[in-house]
């Protein structure tokens, strides 16, 4: 077991989290300076999610991103709906060395979040880091250490749970409107023309070696000449990405936990493959296809796929108690269901009405992406504490990796808590 991290601490600090942020006096129209490393697709559309999410609080500073038309892109963005130019930056450890810059939003491919997320702790920033926490279990662990070492506040982006409709939705269970609960169906299907593979994102065609830092987004990977379809792309490659077990699952899994009060799973088996997009110019590694089955303690199962070629039931989880169900279709829509027992239910369940919300009519949310932001900025200033501190994004990112590994090695995976570490069986 390392020893910087004993079980007992790992999941007390998921709990305690971290205590209101020390930020330094300020005066009342100071803001908190950002500095945002990564503005490819997702951290391109956070430039508008912070704007809506704390605008009078916070000011982007800098930007930095390792391919040149991406920085023009964001900066014209900024421009637009901030009103104000950045200072822009192809290395994060210059924009690291700004000491001006108080907080960081790291939204970058996975197999940069540690080296890049430990260093920010290092030169004194708060970090904001995409889920999941790490590319493996291990470096996770690394991240845990430096942010307990660190004194800063750090959120994982596992949004779901500053989202107003899934806090709803532990509320009901922890009223026990759906009884005792021992199983959780989860899934995200997706579809899309031959012309559109799924993730095979727009290439723009004016990149080239010269403008985009190649060694730069490599990092700590095998090095390799350049590659267009690897860079723009990466999430179709073992180097950079877990595929759907990191990319989307872990969203699903940590929703859970957050719903029924889980942690890690004891084991889990999975299984897949490219099934969908087999074309043979495709050179994609990871599945379109996933299936996976997680066993906790306390008699509880997580039964979780995912399909790129039918979309029809979309993205939900469906948590399965003896009283009813809860339903939490696509970010949007809750529905309770009680249980009709063939007709003759209890009087106490008979009682319960279901109930439908939605997420935009009846909380005025897309998703919990500006509140996760809002909840972050506020932590920085010392009014909140992080929803989703290090400890708690480790948790979700261990259900992933474990998926991973299964799938890879074709073996059940155990996860062993005295220990913090795995095996298979």
């Amino acid at each position: 077991m390392p020893d910087y991290l004993h079980r007992r601490d790992f999941l007390k600090a998921a709990a305690i989290a971290a205590g209101p942020a020390a930020f330094p006096a300020r005066g009342a129209n100071d803001k908190v300076n950002i500095g945002w490393i990564g503005v490819g697709t997702r951290g391109y559309a956070g430039l508008d999610w912070m704007h809506s999410a704390a605008p009078n609080d916070v000011k982007i500073t800098a930007i930095c991103d390792t391919y040149q038309g991406y920085i023009a892109r964001a900066k014209d963005r900024m421009q637009t709906i901030w009103g104000n130019a950045p200072a822009t930056y192809l290395d994060y450890r210059d924009l690291l060395a700004d000491k001006s810059v108080d907080a960081v939003f790291i939204m970058t491919p996975e197999h940069l979040h540690h080296d890049m997320t430990i260093a920010a702790l290092k030169a004194g920033k708060h970090v904001y880091i995409e889920k999941p926490l790490a590319h493996t279990i291990e470096e996770g662990f690394d991240i845990v250490r430096a942010w307990q070492q660190s004194g800063k506040i750090v959120q994982v982006g596992t949004q779901n749970r500053s989202s107003s409709l899934y806090k709803k939705a532990k509320e009901l269970i922890l009223q026990g409107c759906i009884g005792d609960v021992h199983y959780v169906r989860a899934f995200w299907y997706r579809n899309s023309l031959a012309d559109d593979p799924a993730w095979r994102y727009v290439i723009p065609p004016e990149a080239t070696p010269q403008n985009t830092d190649w060694n730069r987004f490599l990092g700590t990977a095998s090095q390799r000449p350049w590659d267009s379809q690897r860079y723009f792309q990466w999430r179709l490659y073992w180097d950079y990405s877990g595929g759907i077990s990191t990319d989307l699952l872990v969203h699903q899994t940590d929703i859970v936990n957050f719903m029924l009060d889980k942690t890690v799973p004891r084991s889990c088996m999975a299984s897949g493959g490219i099934y969908r997009w087999t074309d043979k110019t495709d050179d994609r590694e990871v599945p379109d296809t996933l299936s996976a089955i997680y066993e906790y303690g306390g008699n509880f199962h997580i039964n979780y796929s995912c399909y790129f070629g039918n979309e029809r039931y979309g993205y939900g989880e469906q948590v399965c108690g003896n009283e009813g169900t809860i339903e939490v279709m696509n970010r949007q829509d809750l529905y309770f269901t009680p249980e009709a027992f063939k007709g003759k239910p209890p009087a106490s369940v008979k009682a319960r009405q279901a109930i439908h919300l939605n997420a935009k009519k009846d909380f005025n949310e897309a998703d919990g992406a500006i509140n996760h932001f809002r909840n972050f900025i506020q932590s920085v200033l010392g009014n909140e504490k992080p929803i989703a501190p290090p400890p708690v994004g480790q948790q979700a990112a261990i259900s992933g990796h474990m998926a991973t590994l299964s799938f890879k090695n074709q073996k059940k995976i155990v996860w062993d808590e005295a220990a913090n570490t795995y095996h298979f069986v």
